[in-house]
This record gives structure tokens, sequence and C-alpha cells, in this order.
């Protein structure tokens, strides 16, 4: 699986590319994607996440991450016996604009570090461009849980 982590934040709040790299590679065999499977994660500043939202969301101010998914890909089902990754089709899943400064500012009101406030906002922004979403309430009970466990297998060291 090939994944860019850019930091182009140009802040320091502690984030470890190498480690979202490796996170980003987690979920995504978690997903079961293909192997060749591919995404970008840029760590942008305020202002760029600020015209980043209005031009593609509509909304005023900064957000904490954006999706934007490319080739509609979807997670893969396991079968008994076989890897489902294998049937699944490669691909460009898409790009993640996160901002660790809303990250930072926000991490406080969950009751983690800034850190653990990226990881989560990364393993959010994997599952839209999945297409997973929380518009109505049963989308957000399936996404919410999805991410939930992911981020525990994680902070578990769980191998896939």
């Amino acid at each position: 699986m090939n994944v860019d982590v850019l930091d182009e934040s140009g802040v320091d709040v502690g984030v470890d590319v190498v480690a979202l790299t490796q996170l980003c590679r987690f979920v995504m065999r978690r997903m079961r994607l293909h192997p060749a499977t591919e995404l970008t994660l840029r760590l942008v500043d305020l202002p760029t996440i600020t015209v980043l939202n209005e031009k593609w969301m509509g909304s005023k101010g900064p957000t904490d991450v954006l999706s934007f998914p490319m080739d509609e890909l979807k997670p893969g089902r396991p079968r008994s016996g076989q890897d489902a990754d294998d049937d699944q089709p490669a691909g460009y899943l898409g790009d993640i604009a996160l901002c660790p400064q809303v990250a930072e500012q926000q991490a406080p009101a969950a009751g983690h570090s800034a850190s653990d406030e990226v990881d989560l906002l990364t393993v959010h922004g994997i599952l839209h461009l999945l297409g997973y979403d929380h518009a109505t309430p049963e989308e957000h009970k399936e996404m919410f849980g999805i991410q939930g466990r992911l981020l525990l297998e994680w902070q578990r060291g769980d191998e896939s």
C-alpha cells in the first residue's frame, strides 16, 4: 500500500509522519483494500483548510478533516479461508486534508492528546474515502463503530 503523508502544516504539534503512514496502512489492511491501493494524507495549515472547506463544502471557516475520494473503492468482504484483498481492485483511494492546528484545539474537549485526535481524524478521513458517512443516525452508528474499533486495535498494537 502506497501512502504519502505530506506535512505542509508549518506547525509543530508533535505529528509523527512515520506513525501516520503506518496508521493509514493499518486501516487500509483492516478494511481489506488491495495491497496496491494508494492514498495521500496532507497535513495543512489553517488558511488552507479554510479555503478547502469553503470551496468544496460551502462552509465558512476551518474544519478538522476533509476527504476527497477518487476511484470509489469499497472495503473488501472477508471470505472463509481466503484473503478478500486479492479480489479487490487496486486504485487511488483519494486525498485527505487534515489540519493539526484544529486537531490540537479540539483534543482537550475530546479528552485526549492532539496526537490521538490526529489519529482519530486520519481514520475518520479514510472511512469517508471508503464511502462511509454520518448524516443519519444509522450511518453515524456504523461509521463511528468502525472508527472506534480500528482506533482501539491500533492503540493495542494488533497486527493485521
